[in-house]
């Protein structure tokens, strides 16, 4: 999941690099969606197994 969110950003990047600014905030908001889904399950991980 942390892989994807870091392609999507590094994709948002290039793309605002290169003036694709609507393309560029699609893939970040994607990002950013996919970091958040991450850090939930990652907190949910950490919680079961300290349990």
């Amino acid at each position: 999941m942390l892989g994807w969110a870091i392609t999507f950003l590094i994709i948002a990047l290039v793309a605002a690099i290169l003036g694709f600014g609507g393309l560029a905030g699609a893939a970040t908001n994607i990002a950013y969606v996919l970091f958040v889904v991450f850090l939930i399950l990652a907190v949910i991980a950490f919680v079961r197994r300290k349990v």
